[in-house]
């Protein structure tokens, strides 16, 4: 069997995270089996669909770098398609005309409500209606009798009773067809093998299935995912945080951290919790995802975040790193630099808006000393080391981490001083900051001009501190 999987948003919003996991199962099985990973839009809904909506859902998938073997196809350029299978249905008795007016089924609801039963249609226009005029809605004739078993990798068999369904409505008043027609005919005419789709779908495969029968077609293998809640076991939403693939972009995630991390989100491979896109597509199997709801946990993420930081080859990090420092306007045309402050950064931060910001101090972006660093480290009795860092400095021509390295610790020796006792203060008098990378490291990037003249800002403000004390 030829292995076909889809991914089918509808346009109406951004990509969220929850159809991104959808996505990456899909596109996982498919790799894994060798299979072809289908991408289309479920675009029949006019009035909500958007073409910037279909921009943004191109973009997260883009920026995911989840490459489909297949499309974009749009729904709204296949009605033809869709009206033929219609006229299919009626030709063969599977489908009929409904003339039932919407007064007419406001108050059958209301009857079946008073009367404690699950309002549903009850096939009014069945049978007997084809001589009448007038504006009417397709509908599928559904077995009165009987049960559905949907197959599912994920769940196993589950059963539904035909009485429990209506006859569905495939095609409006006006025309256009429903959803539950134009995901089936699709999955058809697209060879779809497997359909891998959250599990608020699951109640509506009995009909869809139904649809399937009637077609004379071949039924796909089912797998309904569970949904993605947050913390308080709701169900993942705004209040929750971002929902958006592209706010985590915007956020400083990378795409392989994400990816990682939804994958983990409902399935698992033993104790392991980073793994390579290869290594997921080697690894994955329908039959290993979880059947109960997952928590999204925004610390776990930004958890796997850093560990992709820490280990992302390194130009790779720097391209996706390189968007943050521009956006608060740091000038990284100097590009062995701008390499070697990610290089030296990448241990320190847990995403890269974060580095970027931790990276001002080594690109002329100098906003002052931190008060509390300043009362910790910036005291009278480290002025005269200071001072003679200050001018050991000033004489070095070769402003290379290792010769800073020395001329720190030679300070440090005559002067009978522990390193971090003149690093820590030399580091805030550089930075601002008592945090960043090895204090060689910290002043080679720095520079030799912008350090000597913020160590002068230091030493005047640790002589007025004493002078006013």
């Amino acid at each position: 069997m030829t292995i076909a999987t889809r991914f089918p948003p509808s346009p109406t919003g951004d990509l969220h995270i929850g159809s991104v996991r959808t996505a990456l199962y899909n596109y996982l099985f498919a790799r894994q089996q060798g299979g072809r990973f289908v991408f289309r839009f479920e675009d029949t809904d006019r009035v909500r669909s958007t073409e910037q909506a279909v921009q943004n859902i191109l973009a997260g998938m883009s920026w995911l770098g989840l490459d489909y073997d297949e499309g974009p196809h749009y729904q709204t350029a296949r009605f033809t398609r869709y009206e033929e299978k219609i006229a299919e249905l009626k030709q063969s008795g599977h489908a009929y005309k409904c003339y039932c007016t919407k007064q007419r089924l406001d108050a059958l609801r209301e009857e079946q409500i008073a009367s404690q039963l699950t309002p549903k249609y009850d096939g009014h226009c069945r049978n007997g209606q084809e001589g009448k005029s007038g504006s009417f809605v397709m509908r599928l004739k559904t077995p009165v009798d009987g049960h559905v078993i949907v197959q599912d990798e994920i769940r196993g068999d589950v059963k539904i009773e035909n009485s429990q369904l209506d006859d569905l409505i495939i095609a409006r008043s006006d025309g256009t067809p429903t959803y539950h027609l134009t995901v089936v005919v699709d999955d058809i005419d697209m060879d779809i093998s497997h359909v891998i789709r959250g599990d608020d779908h699951l109640n509506n495969t009995a009909r869809q299935i139904h649809i399937i029968d009637a077609l004379n077609a071949k039924m796909p293998t089912y797998a309904h995912i569970p949904m993605i809640n947050g913390t308080d076991g709701k169900r993942l939403s705004k209040r929750h945080g971002a929902v958006s693939v592209l706010e985590y972009r915007d956020n400083g995630i990378l795409p392989e951290a994400l990816l990682n991390y939804l994958a983990r989100l409902g399935w698992s491979h033993g104790d392991q919790e980073i793994f390579s896109m290869d290594e997921m597509c080697e690894l994955f199997s329908l039959r290993a995802v979880n059947k109960s709801a997952a928590a999204f946990d925004p610390d776990k993420l930004l958890w796997v975040n850093q560990q992709y930081i820490q280990s992302m080859e390194i130009e790779q990090l720097a391209s996706y790193a390189a968007p943050f420092f521009l956006a608060i306007g740091l000038d990284i045309e100097e590009h062995e630099k701008f390499v070697a402050v990610v290089d030296a950064q990448r241990t320190r931060v847990k995403d890269l808006i974060e580095m970027a910001e931790k990276s001002a101090a080594f690109f002329g972006r100098f906003s002052g000393h931190e008060e509390a660093a300043v009362k910790k480290h910036l005291r009278g009795v480290i002025a005269e080391p200071l001072q003679a860092l200050r001018e050991r400095l000033s004489e070095l021509e070769d402003w290379t981490p290792n010769k800073l390295q020395a001329i720190v610790q030679q300070v440090a020796e005559e002067r009978e001083l522990k390193l971090g006792k003149i690093a820590q203060p030399l580091r805030v008098a550089v930075t601002g900051g008592s945090a960043s990378p090895g204090i060689e490291v910290t002043l080679w990037l720095v520079g030799k001009e912008q350090c000597l003249e913020r160590l002068d800002i230091a030493l005047q403000l640790i002589r007025d501190r004493v002078s006013s004390a």
